[in-house]
């Protein structure tokens, strides 16, 4: 795993990403998620990284 530039960024990144996973319908749980597809999981990260940059966005904006 990469490390976080901000050592508390660990804990909001992990909640976002199961808010992600939920928003967008995919049962990530804690623990072992071998079960998920690559698709589901690339799914997630992917959205993520789209929420992020659209709040980016925004903030440049003001």
């Amino acid at each position: 795993m990469a490390k976080n530039v901000v050592p508390e960024a660990r804990e909001a990144l992990s909640k976002f990403k199961y808010e992600v996973a939920n928003e967008i319908g995919v049962p990530l749980k804690q623990g072992y998620n071998g079960d998920l597809t690559s698709y589901q999981n690339g799914s997630v990260g992917g959205y993520m990284v789209k929420k992020m940059i659209e709040k980016a966005e925004q903030n440049l904006m003001g």
